[in-house]
């Protein structure tokens, strides 16, 4: 198999999307350590497959790897607590510092290689609960890296 266009990846195995799809299922179950981790995860996901970015351009998995590195899942809840009450129908607009704070990558010149992607994460394709969390936290560390050093 030829490797990934966005991430790099070899998938000698399986593919960027199965390994997606194996996580996801792992994420919904809310247990942990795969459930806490589940914003991470995606954006992580999205930014090392750029064509996937939601509309916003990936505005919110931005901030919010940026709030998870620099704070933990409890920066990360803060940050998606702001969002939910910013998308209550009685605000107007969503207040979030995280959000203006953590600039966006141009998106003109995404990197095509990480020093960590979701195959690392995954290891044998079973996303191992023992030290999840610390290879979580090097994807996120490895992808903004990479798109801090590509602007």
């Amino acid at each position: 198999m030829k490797p990934c266009a966005e991430c790099g990846v070899s998938m000698d195995l399986r593919t960027c999307d199965d390994l997606f799809h194996a996580l996801l299922a792992l994420d919904h179950a809310r247990q942990a350590p795969w459930g806490p981790l589940h914003g991470v995860s995606v954006s992580c996901f999205l930014f090392q497959h750029p064509s996937r970015l939601p509309a916003d351009d990936g505005a919110m998995a931005w901030a919010l790897l940026h709030a998870y590195l620099e704070g933990g899942l409890d920066a990360v809840n803060q940050l998606v607590g702001q969002a939910r009450r910013g998308n209550s129908h009685r605000v107007k607009s969503m207040p979030s510092r995280v959000v203006r704070d953590a600039a966006l990558p141009r998106r003109d010149a995404p990197p095509s290689r990480f020093s960590v992607t979701i195959e690392d994460v995954a290891v044998d394709g079973t996303f191992p609960a023992e030290e999840f969390a610390e290879r979580v936290n090097a994807w996120a560390a490895a992808t903004v890296d990479a798109w801090s050093r590509s602007t």
